[in-house]
């Protein structure tokens, strides 16, 4: 088995779509960065990596190619999720949580389980997502971004 962590944050800004677990949410701002920003899928491509030892989200997708402007970050998953299958690993269990002030983001939760259970091939139950406030603190409480914590256990076939 091995356990890993993953973190991200981006700025959210006007003119942009948010996408936060493969889902795009109504909303006037959306997340800023080279691909679409999904916060939430970058943390879990974190946390695999980690997991893995395979360095981070910017050794294997830097933001400097273009091949990956405005990409669909669940292609940068299913990419990493090859990595897991190479390795001879399978998702254990996966816990995120995104940090965000709004919008809600309970009724997209499910949608994103299930994106990211049909992304990592395996069973919805493995797959949790919660979503906080940070009560007007940091960067997140004032509005200024959001961002998301990942754990993955990976365990071998």
């Amino acid at each position: 088995m091995r356990i890993g962590l993953g973190y991200d944050v981006h700025r959210l800004v006007d003119g942009r779509k948010l996408i936060l677990g493969g889902v795009e949410i109504p909303d006037n701002k959306g997340l800023l960065g080279h691909s679409d920003a999904d916060v939430l899928i970058h943390a879990v491509i974190d946390s695999i990596l980690g997991a893995l030892a395979l360095g981070d989200i910017g050794s294997h997708f830097p933001d400097n190619n273009d091949e990956y402007k405005g990409i669909n970050s669940r292609i940068l998953l299913t990419k990493t999720f090859q990595k897991i299958e190479e390795n001879n690993y399978c998702i254990g269990n996966l816990d995120a949580t995104i940090c965000a002030e709004y919008p809600k983001l309970q009724p997209y939760l499910l949608q994103m389980r299930e994106n990211l259970a049909a992304d990592l091939k395996t069973d919805l139950n493995n797959i949790s997502i919660k979503a906080t406030t940070e009560e007007g603190l940091g960067i997140t409480g004032k509005q200024a971004g959001m961002s998301a914590y990942c754990v993955v256990l990976l365990q071998k076939k």
